[in-house]
């Protein structure tokens, strides 16, 4: 096992330094120059000059990217162009939001996805099974904003129930002061303005993990050993829950592992649609103001954070089907 974990860190390693690479060369072939962007197009050929200097933008880009390499080697992800600020500093002030969001999406996905999956899958071609699969195949097929918006315009504009934008006080935080004071007006403040964003942002997981679970589900309940089970005067709940569902949620383990990168992903749509304050929102806004050493830097933590998520998932394997063993 610490074989495994260590060849998977050494890949992840490899993993961000491709990500940085590519990342950086994407940006620097975009078209549009931060200093331009920073002084405006009344500034003098000499000022832009001076100022491309000063950043260290006139150097050859092979030159930039070792030195941005060794920054991030040592721990450091460089200063923010625009807002003058340390690039760790500023993606951890907006990570948390971020963090928050596809926890409670992903949550939402699983929860939803896996209910609607087993209840099909053991009612198949049911009206509950028809229906869910219709809903799930629309939720696939809709995307990310046009969702937010009619979430927005029927709950918020038309009955009035949640807010349109923003972000109450951390969750984490409310719930901290309703234990030590007991009023848990923050706590629900914090739902609210969490319900939608969340909503749109998982609907694509759920719908995927739903006709996924049932799927693997209806496929696994077909084999001799259920029906041998079964045989043997085993009630059907305990057949689903000991025997079937275990050996079925190995692919549904693997999509949701896969399914945090997708919804960190379209975090940054429903970030924007919903004025939520995460990581998604600053690096729309950096790439408009081409802050490359911001755009870099949370690019890079996206991709660690999905790498050990998916680490994460590898080692679930095991616990989830002990026949699963690592060399």
């Amino acid at each position: 096992m610490s074989r495994y974990i260590a060849q998977r860190l050494f890949h992840t390693l490899l993993v961000l330094l491709g990500v940085s690479l590519l990342t950086f060369a994407l940006i620097h072939m975009t078209p549009g120059d931060p200093v331009l962007v920073m002084l405006g197009t009344d500034a003098t050929p000499g000022e832009l000059d001076r100022l491309r200097h000063l950043l260290g933008l006139d150097q050859p880009l092979y030159v930039q990217y070792v030195q941005y390499l060794g920054h991030l080697l040592s721990g450091q992800m460089g200063d923010s162009i625009f807002q003058h600020q340390p690039v760790s500093k500023l993606i951890g002030d907006r990570l948390p939001a971020t963090i928050e969001l596809t926890v409670a999406a992903m949550s939402i996905a699983v929860v939803v996805g896996m209910l609607t999956g087993v209840v099909s899958a053991v009612m198949p071609y049911s009206a509950f099974d028809i229906t869910a699969m219709f809903v799930a195949l629309a939720g696939v097929a809709m995307p990310v904003f046009w969702l937010g918006m009619l979430a927005i315009l029927l709950f918020s504009l038309q009955l009035g129930w949640l807010p349109s934008f923003g972000r109450g006080e951390p969750l984490i935080q409310a719930v901290q002061y309703w234990l030590r004071t007991g009023d848990p007006s923050d706590v629900v403040d914090s739902v609210k303005h969490l319900i939608l964003p969340a909503l749109t942002l998982g609907a694509f997981s759920a719908a995927l993990i739903s006709r996924l679970v049932r799927s693997s589900l209806l496929e696994v309940l077909g084999q001799d050993y259920v029906r041998t089970a079964r045989a043997k005067g085993i009630a059907r709940t305990p057949v689903i829950a000991h025997h079937a569902l275990p050996n079925a949620l190995i692919p549904v383990v693997t999509v949701i592992g896969l399914q945090v990168g997708t919804l960190l992903g379209g975090a940054v749509l429903a970030e924007t649609i919903f004025a939520w304050p995460g990581i998604g929102r600053l690096l729309i806004q950096a790439i408009s103001q081409r802050d490359y050493p911001l755009v870099q830097g949370i690019v890079i933590v996206t991709a660690l954070v999905v790498s050990l998520i998916n680490l994460a998932v590898d080692l679930l394997y095991a616990a989830i089907n002990p026949r699963v063993r690592y060399g």
